[in-house]
């Protein structure tokens, strides 16, 4: 090979390797991993599920007082995921309110409440064991107390605003938030 060539090539490898490199780190570390989604083997790249986009991260559960709240997290879903918003549920049943079988939690989310944003298979939320989200969450604001906190990522993945189990999604103060970012 002459030297020209290995020294295009060398370019091109560094160029390749540093744009890859480039948007991995436009990624919020707690963010860059994968996930399995709920009743599925399919792996969800959260990274680049939000990447450049405002996040609405949920801490679910499928019998909870709470759980209805599922309705109003699909229509802030449907209303505002044309404008970037992401909304993430984290199935978990670190307040034993989760069904024991996934299947049974999965019919709840998608054909009881319709949902059609990301629903994750059941991590920890809280404690020792958090997965990396809500370890951070915890770390930024507070850990959830209950399910169905809701937690305001910016497009940076900056945490804007967290949410009690008691402000439903159609709280005004929720909505506005959310607007803000979009």
């Amino acid at each position: 090979m002459h030297k020209t060539q290995g020294f295009i090539i060398k370019s091109l490898l560094l160029g390749l390797l540093f744009s890859a490199n480039a948007s991995y780190a436009a990624c919020a570390d707690y963010l860059s991993n994968s996930m399995r989604q709920l009743h599925s083997q399919q792996q969800i790249d959260i990274c680049q599920l939000v990447k450049d986009k405002p996040v609405l991260v949920v801490n679910t559960a499928s019998h909870c007082g709470y759980t209805r709240q599922f309705k109003g997290l699909e229509a802030l879903h449907r209303q505002y995921q044309e404008q970037g918003l992401v909304v993430i549920g984290f199935s978990s049943n670190d307040f034993n309110q989760e069904a024991k079988d996934e299947s049974k939690a999965a019919d709840i989310c998608y054909v009881n409440f319709g949902v059609s944003f990301t629903m994750l298979a059941p991590s920890h939320v809280k404690g020792e064991g958090a997965n990396a989200v809500f370890a951070m969450l915890a770390e930024k604001t507070q850990a959830p107390q209950w399910n169905f906190n809701k937690y305001l990522i910016n497009r940076d993945g900056e945490v804007v605003e967290h949410f009690a189990s008691r402000v439903a999604p159609d709280n005004k103060n929720l909505r506005k938030a959310i607007e803000s970012l979009l």
